[in-house]
């Protein structure tokens, strides 16, 4: 049974049983990502009674410490509207734990409309970095197709990435190109994490390069008829794509600590089909 689940849904559940968590909160998380009920309680009941090593399964924060993810400031700022030097945004919800913000018209019809149509015509399916070799690969649980903008590739991408800096309060400097996703009608992204899992020999690669990843910025570009919601089970929040709007999500302390209640999905497309520009920032300047 414990087999049939991501290795980050088995990580995930063995964190929340170290940290306490009480096998019906868990389900309840489960289910609102939309696990069966049933099948969720068996996962957790089988590694908690069965006396699973948790030494092999251990959570992405063990190397640390083996202290609870420390919450700091968020490095977005205070108030229901923040000041750009493009214009204000408004701020529709913030989540403390794990720190998730909303953020309202983020980018223009016209940006957006402008940033699918570069990015059309160069759509590859999407890949994930395999834990162990550090390579990319398509599989089953990322089912959307993609591409990358070069920072400053144009004068389009310039301007996104300087609001999206001022936004995050971290540097040009720090950031992955901007990724495009397109997601047809039945596809979708299974819960993950963001940051590389420092236990994988196939994160070192990538962490040489600007280190770890501390926050992602998800950009929506398109009204979705139903479904592609960006769901967080620990924060008990679904996210409904909207034209314009950005959800920010933060999971590196100044300790480099990561957070693992940042497992998140991308729901899938119901009706329609879904498009969304990410942005990932590092510890130090991305030079790839």
């Amino acid at each position: 049974m414990v087999d049939d689940i991501s290795p980050a849904w088995r990580d995930w559940i063995v964190n929340n049983l170290q940290r306490g968590c009480t096998r019906q909160s868990m389900i309840d998380s489960m289910v609102r990502a939309q696990f069966d009920a049933t099948f969720a309680a068996a996962c957790i009941a089988r590694i908690d009674d069965a006396k699973i090593d948790r030494q092999q399964m251990m959570p992405v924060t063990s190397f640390l410490s083996n202290e609870p993810y420390r919450y700091e400031p968020s490095r977005i700022g205070s108030g229901n509207s923040i000041a750009l030097s493009d214009g204000p945004v408004k701020v529709a919800l913030r989540l403390s734990r794990p720190e998730v913000v909303l953020i309202e018209s983020f980018m223009s019809d016209k940006e957006c409309e402008e940033l699918i149509e570069q990015a059309r015509y160069k759509l590859l399916p999407s890949t994930v970095v395999d834990p162990q070799s550090g390579d990319r690969q398509v599989i089953a649980a990322r089912s959307s197709e993609g591409t990358y903008f070069q920072r400053g590739e144009n004068e389009l991408v310039q301007c996104l990435e300087r609001r999206i800096s001022e936004l995050m309060n971290w540097p040009v400097e720090c950031g992955e190109g901007i990724q495009i996703l397109h997601y047809q009608t039945g596809a979708e992204y299974r819960p993950h994490f963001d940051y590389f899992p420092e236990q994988n020999a196939g994160s070192i690669p990538h962490l040489a390069q600007g280190g770890q990843r501390v926050a992602t910025l998800v950009m929506y570009l398109n009204e979705v008829i139903e479904g592609g919601e960006t769901v967080f089970p620990d924060g008990g929040l679904s996210v409904t794509p909207k034209r314009g709007s950005a959800v920010y999500f933060s999971y590196v302390n100044s300790l480099g600590q990561v957070d693992p209640a940042t497992l998140h999905a991308g729901a899938p497309v119901l009706a329609g089909e879904k498009w969304i520009a990410t942005k990932w920032m590092r510890q130090r300047q991305y030079g790839g």
